[in-house]
């Protein structure tokens, strides 16, 4: 027969201690939920900053080129 193995309940790690989600108060069950929405929200803001950055970089370096063919007559 094989060994049944011991289900592990899930966790959280916080400031180095370990908390069972399942025996937590709903609110904070909420409040951790809360917590990892932000989380994915912030990663997302962020992935769109980079976004924004390289799009305005671009069109920062196609003035300048266009700038830059004005001046020698090319245009």
């Amino acid at each position: 027969m094989a060994k049944k193995e011991k289900e592990q309940k899930p966790v959280l790690n916080l400031d180095g201690k370990e908390f069972e989600i399942e025996s937590m108060e709903d609110s904070e069950k909420q409040m951790i939920n809360h917590i990892a929405d932000l989380d994915r929200k912030i990663n997302a803001s962020r992935f769109n900053l980079q976004q924004l950055e390289f799009g305005k970089q671009a069109f920062v370096n196609s003035l300048k080129e266009s700038l830059n063919k004005e001046e020698k007559g090319e245009a």
